[in-house]
């Protein structure tokens, strides 16, 4: 039996251009050749999905050449960093054996300095390396910004289904079943990619619940038809504003461009139909503070999505904690933030001292002014743990618990994911035994919050990842775009892509 070799790769990041303090080389995990492989083996994720698909089959030899996963996503990456990532990564494609077929799994919200299409780069550099007879099949995040370039230089693309993400493991599967396919010449990839000037956000994307669910419920249509080989709508990261910004329907058919473009088109459409209602209703810091001051029973969870870390915030915000001090909240309330001297200051203290020290706006000093507290120094750790969703190893460096009055800050010492609970029980803090929590992401899996806090505060404060899209001040991305302006006009159009191999 004729032995296919496939080649793994993996490049992700996701950062918000608002965010001042830039990414660098270190913000990454890197692993090399068989340490990528043995990783991803024990992690539900796109990776681990597509490693379950190849180790299945008999006649599939895996070359893994590199794998640059970002520890937390976070501002701009610097020019010299992605230059060194984008040098190590072709230079493992250089070096890798001949292949059969490459498996890149990517975010899509990648910018540095210098390109703001990463990924459509790399991928135009690795056809150059692997020659247009290889077929390359990338999966990406639903918010990843779909670029022509990125569909061009692969032969199919294909994307989260779930908001929340709780498929990644799937989507990993999927693209791996379909590199199969079309490496055994079973089936011709066709892409149409309709562009739908539109940035949203809020409750109406969850696909459990939201209107969302129309478009998506299409494209999982598709993709169990006949001939529908994978499709998705995207709606970008309005975070990373870089000009190809928009939301995106594609349709990646066998050979059928007419049903592509038509279905491409019924996605953008249920879409549309749908995009009014995809805002947040956001409460003032002041409204904020006034529902936590009657608060009388359960958890309240407090959502500070503008400061999201996993959507490239920098994580240093104290604007909730500032609002709550100055309006005399005395309710007992959790947070995480990201300030590393004042971590340096608690581990020379040590475990049980006093410090009075500044916090907030060590990262974004634009937006937040530190605070002076005087916390006593509950715990200390090396911030080294694994998510409680999908096992990913997570590194938020030096870290300390401070007990300031009624607040209890979880400080690291640089910005970590904080879309689920982990952060806070690696550090021995369960947020159900707190009256409020402060939670930098706007969404989490409903267990981890939702269905237990008595409601849920989406907290207009300042950051790096406001849903309040229009105090961002996007300067690329094409205009008109809901809602940065108003009476914006949709007509459709679809785009073909038909990858021509000699």
């Amino acid at each position: 039996m004729l032995r296919r070799r496939i080649l793994i790769a993996e490049c992700k990041q996701e950062v918000s251009t608002f965010n001042p303090h830039l990414s660098g080389y270190d913000d990454f995990g890197i692993r090399r050749g068989q340490e990528l492989i043995d990783y991803h083996r024990t992690v539900r994720n796109e990776v681990g999905g597509a490693l379950s698909v190849f180790d299945a089959m008999p006649n599939v030899g895996l070359v893994p050449a590199y794998s640059a996963f970002f520890i937390t996503s976070g501002g701009t990456l610097a020019k010299t960093a992605w230059e060194r990532i984008a040098n190590e990564l072709l230079d493992a494609i250089r070096t890798a054996p001949p292949v059969d077929g490459v498996y890149f799994c990517m975010h899509g919200a990648m910018a540095s300095e210098s390109e703001l299409d990463p990924e459509g780069w790399l991928l135009a550099e690795t056809r150059k390396i692997v020659g247009d007879k290889v077929p390359i099949v990338v999966s990406l995040d639903l918010h990843g910004i779909l670029t022509d370039r990125m569909i061009e230089q692969s032969d199919a693309v294909v994307a989260y289904h779930t908001y929340p993400h709780v498929d990644f493991f799937e989507t990993g599967q999927r693209a791996a079943k379909l590199l199969l396919r079309i490496m055994r010449g079973e089936v011709k990839p066709v892409t149409a990619k309709v562009t739908v000037p539109a940035l949203v956000r809020g409750d109406e994307l969850i696909t459990a619940t939201g209107s969302i669910r129309h478009a998506v419920n299409a494209a999982k249509e598709i993709e169990q038809s006949s001939r529908g080989l994978s499709a998705a709508i995207m709606w970008g990261n309005p975070f990373t504003d870089v000009p190809e910004l928009a939301s995106w329907a594609f349709v990646v058919t066998d050979n059928d461009p007419e049903l592509a473009k038509r279905e491409a088109l019924r996605i953008a459409n249920l879409f549309w139909e749908h995009h009014e209602k995809m805002r947040v209703p956001l409460k003032s810091l002041d409204e904020m503070a006034a529902i936590v001051k009657t608060h009388t029973s359960g958890t309240l969870g407090l959502v500070d999505a503008a400061d999201a870390t996993s959507s490239g915030a920098s994580g240093d915000s104290n604007a909730i904690l500032r609002k709550l001090i100055e309006t005399g909240c005395t309710v007992r309330t959790l947070m995480p933030i990201v300030d590393e001297p004042a971590v340096k200051r608690a581990f020379a203290a040590g475990i049980g001292a006093t410090i009075t020290t500044q916090i907030g706006g060590t990262l974004d000093p634009q937006r937040f002014t530190p605070i002076e507290i005087t916390a006593q120094v509950r715990l200390l750790a090396d911030g080294r743990f694994r998510s409680e969703s999908f096992g990913e190893e997570w590194l938020a460096g030096p870290t300390a618990v401070l007990e300031a009055g009624n607040f209890t800050l979880v400080v690291s010492s640089r910005a970590v994911n904080l879309y689920d609970r982990s952060f806070f029980y690696a550090h021995g803090q369960n947020p159900a035994r707190f009256d409020a929590v402060v939670i930098k992401s706007p969404h989490c899996q409903p267990h981890m919050y939702a269905d237990w806090c008595t409601q849920m505060v989406h907290v207009d404060a300042p950051g790096s990842s406001s849903a309040n899209l229009p105090y961002l001040g996007h300067t690329r991305c094409a205009r008109p775009m809901f809602p940065l302006d108003a009476d914006v006009p949709f007509q459709p159009q679809a785009k073909l892509f038909t990858r021509v191999v000699a």
